[in-house]
């Protein structure tokens, strides 16, 4: 049986645990935290389970929470032009047929993952790790998976900007909240996400958090842009205050839903962090000259608006548990860990393709293509439902959305079928 050691439980390393538990490998996950830890500590920022990788986690039963969640079928988008233009908007649903996603606060997910990981039998370690622990754990299992990114361990990963050059730092902002006002009458459960010519983006989700079920509040902004407002690490009331008052200046649809919000109780109501969107090499050597193997967030590094870090995570663990199943009893060497990786890539590259058109749609206004595309998703469900549905699988969007000529092509081709 062939023992394989990953580092890190979050998301990406825990669903690879757990798919490599079920086709019998020898598992043991390392973690600085014990699940207690996982279920008390921070928050950390939102992220969203869509419709292919909630199928996914059912395979191995690790959806625990569908029933408790709020499950999204519908999403609004709204793109804010700035001066005195109107505000766009369309809405579409988030899969086929009655598909849903839904948002578990990270502390809960991961803690029942690891919790249930162990009691399948998985092995579970407690404690630190540096290079030099990986250096002598090299000697003991057949491949180790780095799954968690700082500190020493994500120094063994150099920047690859072969992959991705198009690194721009954000600052982001959380809070969750209650008493935020429905979209509708009869529908308190669909997904906000908007662009702002003169800001950033703005992200308004209903989520399962700790304290039950409320909403996630989420902004982002290049470093130093006006929705940068979080120098001073304001307390929990302060940051709420003050992202109620960019949202009236920029996204005022968004402050009307959240006017009366109050923030939940309990730890990590709120947040503020730096990120910059990046790739880097996913092999890293060890001091003794061995290998080992970074995965999703360790070696790509999201924008947080496009909300796709738990869906690079499921992609790149699926990536991983079908690589190594299909190689079999040979050494996993460096040739292995590239092509691993390079299997996962085929998906994430779109990924951070999407992420630089959201970051980079504004520097030169809005391309003509791009308003025809808007108008074509306020007037016909299709294209409106594409736009969507291609949150769940970016590599769509290099079919048309991101490729002007592709784009008009399909709009006229929607424009044919309704006669117009």
């Amino acid at each position: 049986m062939r023992k394989i050691l990953i580092v890190g439980a979050g998301h990406a390393g825990l669903h690879l645990a757990h798919g490599l538990l079920t086709h019998g490998y020898d598992v043991t996950v390392i973690t600085g935290q014990s699940s207690t830890e996982i279920r008390t500590g921070r928050s950390s920022v939102t992220q969203f389970t869509l419709p292919t990788s909630l199928k996914h986690e059912r395979e191995y039963d690790l959806d625990l929470w569908s029933v408790l969640c709020p499950q999204v079928r519908d999403q609004r988008v709204h793109l804010y032009p700035g001066g005195d233009q109107p505000v766009l908007s369309f809405a579409g649903r988030t899969g086929l047929d009655n598909d849903y996603m839904v948002s578990v606060d990270r502390r809960v997910k991961m803690a029942d993952w690891l919790e249930f990981f162990e009691d399948r039998g998985g092995k579970v370690v407690i404690h630190g790790v540096t290079v030099t622990d990986l250096d002598y754990f090299s000697r003991m299992f057949d491949l180790i998976i780095v799954a968690v990114g700082h500190g020493e361990l994500g120094q063994l990963f150099d920047y690859d900007e072969s992959r991705f050059s198009g690194a721009r730092p954000r600052s982001m902002a959380q809070a969750l909240v209650y008493d935020v006002w429905p979209d509708s009458k009869d529908d308190v459960n669909v997904g906000w996400a908007s662009s702002a010519a003169e800001a950033g983006n703005t992200i308004l989700m209903p989520i399962l958090s700790q304290e039950g079920p409320c909403h996630a509040l989420v902004m982002v902004d290049k470093r130093g842009g006006p929705m940068d407002a979080w120098p001073d690490r304001p307390g929990p009331e302060e940051q709420l205050r003050r992202m109620k008052d960019l949202l009236r200046r920029y996204a005022p649809e968004y402050y009307e839903r959240v006017k009366d919000a109050a923030l939940v109780d309990g730890n990590g109501s709120t947040l503020t962090d730096e990120v910059t969107p990046q790739v880097r090499n996913p092999v890293g050597t060890l001091p003794s000259g061995g290998k080992v193997l970074g995965m999703a967030d360790v070696v790509v590094t999201m924008d947080p608006y496009v909300g796709q870090s738990w869906n690079n995570s499921m992609h790149c663990a699926k990536a991983y548990l079908e690589a190594i199943m299909e190689h079999g009893d040979r050494e996993f060497d460096e040739n292995f860990l590239v092509s691993a990786f390079d299997r996962f890539w085929e998906f994430g590259l779109h990924n951070q393709l999407w992420s630089e058109m959201n970051s980079t749609m504004w520097d030169q206004g809005l391309p003509e293509y791009f308003t025809e595309l808007i108008a074509g998703a306020q007037r016909y469900p299709e294209v409106a439902n594409r736009w969507i549905r291609g949150w769940d699988y970016p590599p769509d969007y290099a079919n048309w959305l991101l490729d002007p000529e592709e784009a008009l092509k399909f709009l006229a081709e929607v424009r044919a079928r309704h006669g117009d």
